[in-house]
């Protein structure tokens, strides 16, 4: 379970201190599925970053299974459990994609048979991308799925999805859903999602709607979801299949 105590987060800017993340309280419980969504720049991606540890609260608490996490590095976090997919998959030339999935899993000596496990969850072919590299020969949607496997491949009790449609077409987002439903359906672990898309927000257990930095809404998705669709904030929040902007900070 991880909860959030009263986080706050700021950067110093020209005009003075700017507060990003304020005075934000959350739970999410064992094998929830939460998407937290809100209009660029309300905070989602900086949240995700402080879950993961990549920045560091101005003030508040996180606690992670009962565990003080909050000054905590990305690393120790990770080996308590805690996975992160970025908006946009990391590139390795040179790495191929089994060697990815053994560095995930922690198991050096997986076989290729069970990393293809793994890839065949997301929907590729295993004998087509096993012994590939992760470069710049895969699309965007490919990168996506494979950072999913290696996520998958982990096992993790906490896994935390920054924007996975940004910059995927049609088809991948089509399939990409598709992934997001099985992992719903077959996971032990709870799922955080940001995200502006409808079709996500849909199969979420929970969705937590930032805006400014707060919390203004959050409840179940039969709750929440009608208050947003049809209204001003839905066009400011959802844009097309093929992503949107990354928040502003």
């Amino acid at each position: 379970m991880l909860e959030i105590k009263n986080l706050s987060f700021g950067v110093e800017s020209d005009g003075g201190d700017k507060e990003i993340i304020r005075d934000i309280s959350l739970t999410v419980g064992d094998g929830k599925f939460v998407v937290i969504t809100g209009p660029n720049g309300s905070g989602k991606s900086t949240l995700a970053k402080l879950i993961m540890g990549i920045e560091k609260p101005t003030s508040g608490q996180l606690l992670f299974n009962g565990e003080d996490i909050t000054e905590k590095s990305i690393t120790d976090r990770a080996r308590l459990g805690i996975s992160f997919a970025l908006q946009q998959p990391v590139r390795f030339k040179g790495i191929r994609v089994i060697d990815l999935i053994r560095l995930s899993s922690g198991n050096e000596k997986m076989t290729a048979s069970q990393a293809c496990t793994y890839l065949s969850a997301v929907g590729l072919c295993a004998r087509d991308y096993i012994n590939r590299e992760v470069n710049a020969s895969l699309s965007g949607g490919e990168l996506k799925r494979i950072e999913i496997a290696s996520v998958l491949a982990r096992g993790t009790s906490l896994s935390v999805f920054d924007e996975p449609e940004a910059g995927i077409d049609l088809w991948s987002f089509k399939s990409l859903i598709q992934v997001f439903e099985n992992m719903r359906e077959k996971t032990n672990g709870s799922i955080i999602i940001i995200s502006h898309q409808e079709r996500i927000l849909n199969i979420a257990d929970e969705i937590v709607y930032l805006a400014d930095g707060k919390i203004v809404r959050h409840g179940s998705r039969d709750e929440i979801l009608p208050t947003l669709l049809g209204t001003a904030a839905a066009v400011n929040m959802c844009s097309g299949v093929n992503g949107g902007d990354a928040d502003a900070v």
